[in-house]
């Protein structure tokens, strides 16, 4: 391995490193003190930032890894150098490996833009790691510079008054052509940050496949690259695992191959037990496959190592996200035919769109005609938003096949009027219809008809049956129910409604909980009904707050923010404008105990307001940009503004007096901080 490029700082130093230490007593703390230490010897810009990065990518899995290891790790653009904290904890801190706290801890940090050489550094201490005998030694180590030397060993560096060391030997997962004694298996390999869990995952595999004698070659999809499967080792193998924690980067080449899917660490923790399934699943032939599609999950996806909460929350967002661009596109259209052709164009815009065209013109001229244009295919394109929403919850939970019985679940939900929760529930039996399906034994001869005729066929009829003779009446009682209930809310009750639905808006920025009720909004929109109007109201006037509360926030107090924030805060002016809540991401994921409570209240006080003063929205989506959609729109301005002041205060005055342990009274005073 080549050292990194001349005049570069060592991956790893005797002040990265703490030994028999008392770091805290939790994840968060240890953490801390070792992005501390980066900072203090200048490896890093912003602790705070690095920390933020390093326990963000630790919520999305947790690093620990049996034995009593752990490898929180991260990129960031506060990091200026690759480096490495270590820490041989005393007592031990649980990093969530399955058979207990970790004594040995790894901070891995990498730049944004971390060259090929310093990310092969680090994903190469990952692959070191697996190795029993090295980890041993660290433990051993009687001081800093003797784990500085065990590093380098490891990595194959020159350790200072010595010559560079061959590297110690790993397995390597490399696309070699296949064996001629016998069957393999391949495997892909992938984490969020693409840095340890990837290359340890990959060896992993390998020596099980030694211990096994199944050869398994790996391809790596991290960030210091990785040789890719060859179609022809793909087509020779009886199997391939997918270890990874996102997308399988080009899925359709594996199609029609035996699968077994889990999260990044099973491949770490049980190696053997993976290739074992993989081995008898090539032997089976109604064994999940592949689909033949790159966007897809496979039918292997429930067989993950996923919680079935998460699992849910995946497949419901699903549904939602693919849903939105027809919310957006029909909701937008149908705002534009009121723009042209006001709002009495709905009663009558099919009959002009069918009766005339540009050549005959109706009462009321081309302003009329392109009014009624606009909002007839506004309309079609909204009517796809319920069967869009409960076929692509169905695509979630099956792929392909799950595609025809869910858009017919939804379309049944229409017609039996259960709406948006027909839709929800819909999808999700039309889904696991399809996935049951397609898991039965059938004829050899019958494999190829399966996801293109057998399971959309079987999965329709069975949702259809289900939806139209038993849950559809319910469904549909329920829905109105709700209706009934909204359009009854007056008073004290809208306002709480409101402030709810603030409070929704404000809390994830374009997560889960924010998009539950800007889906609960939008599923409900009608012209006709001035309850669901006020709704839609008052979710994207809350939404449009966080980002405009952090630019006012930035603006008027620039000493709070770092410099990076500054000019995150004056995009944020347009983003807010444009309701794209998304826009104070950056800030809430720096300072998230601060920034989020505070947006959240902002978004209730505006929630309140739109609710309270009869405010109504005809639009899904804008922003300032469909203020003809908006009824009583000064306060609908007064209330985006009341809420954008009161967020903007709160947030300054948590970073003014509620500082953290250490943090300068400005931004613009950070230093790192000593170790």
């Amino acid at each position: 391995m080549s050292t990194p490029t001349a005049g570069s700082p060592a991956i790893i130093t005797a002040e990265l490193i703490a030994l028999d230490a008392d770091l805290g007593a939790d994840t968060e703390a240890v953490i801390g003190s070792l992005a501390a230490r980066l900072a203090g010897a200048g490896r890093a810009t912003d602790v705070d930032a690095l920390r933020v990065a390093a326990l963000a990518r630790e919520a999305q899995s947790a690093t620990g890894l049996p034995g009593g290891i752990a490898i929180p790790h991260c990129r960031s653009a506060a990091v200026t150098a690759a480096s490495l904290g270590f820490a041989r904890l005393q007592p031990k801190v649980d990093f969530g490996a399955p058979d207990g706290p970790a004594d040995l801890v790894f901070l891995i940090a990498a730049p944004e833009g971390a060259g090929a050489e310093h990310m092969k550094l680090l994903s190469g201490l990952a692959r070191a790691l697996v190795r029993p005998e090295f980890v041993a030694s660290l433990r051993a180590a009687p001081d800093a510079d003797a784990v500085v030397a065990l590093v380098h060993e490891a990595l194959g560096l020159e350790v200072p008054g010595q010559a560079a060391p061959a590297p110690a030997p790993a397995p390597t997962p490399v696309a070699a052509a296949p064996s001629t004694s016998g069957r393999y298996v391949v495997a892909v390999t992938a984490c969020p940050t693409g840095i340890a869990h990837t290359y340890m995952a990959a060896d992993s595999l390998v020596a099980a496949g030694e211990r096994a004698s199944v050869p398994v070659r790996v391809e790596t999809q991290g960030s210091s690259g990785g040789t890719s499967l060859s179609p022809e080792v793909i087509a020779g193998a009886a199997a391939v695992i997918f270890a990874t924690d996102v997308g399988v980067k080009g899925r359709e080449r594996f199609a029609g191959k035996p699968v077994v899917a889990s999260g990044v660490k099973r491949a770490i923790n049980e190696p053997d037990v993976m290739l074992a399934e993989a081995v008898r699943a090539a032997d089976d032939p109604s064994a999940a496959r592949v689909a033949g599609t790159a966007a897809g999950t496979d039918t292997a996806a429930a067989a993950s190592d996923v919680g079935w909460g998460t699992r849910l929350r995946q497949i419901l967002l699903t549904g939602v996200s693919y849903m939105i661009p027809f919310v957006a596109a029909g909701g937008l259209l149908i705002a534009l035919g009121f723009l042209f052709g006001g709002y009495e164009i709905s009663s009558g815009a099919k009959e002009i769109v069918l009766d005339n065209s540009l050549w005959n013109l109706p009462d009321g001229g081309l302003g009329t005609y392109l009014g009624a244009v606009l909002y007839q295919l506004g309309s079609l394109a909204f009517s796809f938003l319920v069967p869009a929403l409960a076929g692509y919850i169905a695509f979630a939970i099956a792929d392909r096949p799950g595609l025809a019985p869910g858009f017919t679940a939804g379309a049944v939900a229409v017609f039996v009027g259960a709406g948006f929760i027909g839709g929800l529930v819909g999808g999700i039996i039309a889904g696991f219809a399809a996935l049951w399906i397609g898991r039965l034994r059938v004829p050899q001869v019958l494999r190829g008809l399966m996801p293109v005729v057998v399971i959309p066929l079987f999965a329709t009829l069975v949702v259809g049956a289900l939806m139209f003779m038993v849950l559809g009446r319910p469904l549909a009682a329920i829905t109105s129910g709700l209706t009934n209930w909204l359009g009854g809310l007056s008073g004290s009750s809208a306002v709480a409604l409101g402030i709810i639905l603030g409070l929704m808006m404000c809390f994830d920025l374009g997560g889960p909980v924010n998009k539950a009720a800007y889906a609960f909004a939008v599923a409900g929109l009608s012209v006709t009904d001035p309850a669901t109007l006020r709704i839609m109201a008052a979710v994207m006037a809350a939404g449009m707050v966080p980002p405009l509360a952090m630019a006012l926030a930035s603006t008027i107090r620039p000493g709070l923010f770092s410099e990076a924030e500054r000019e995150n805060g004056k995009a944020a002016w347009f983003l807010g404008a444009a309701f794209i809540s998304e826009g104070a991401i950056p800030f809430a994921a720096a300072d998230p105990l601060r920034v989020i409570p505070s947006m959240m209240t902002g978004g209730a006080v505006t929630g309140a307001l739109i609710m309270a003063t009869d405010v109504t929205l005809s639009a899904p989506h804008g922003g300032i940009f469909v203020l003809f959609a908006i009824g009583n729109i000064a306060w609908f301005l007064i209330s985006i503004l009341a809420g954008m002041v009161v967020a903007a205060v709160a947030v300054v005055l948590a970073k003014q007096f509620l500082r953290r342990r250490g943090e300068p009274e400005s931004a613009d005073e950070l230093v790192p901080v000593a170790a």
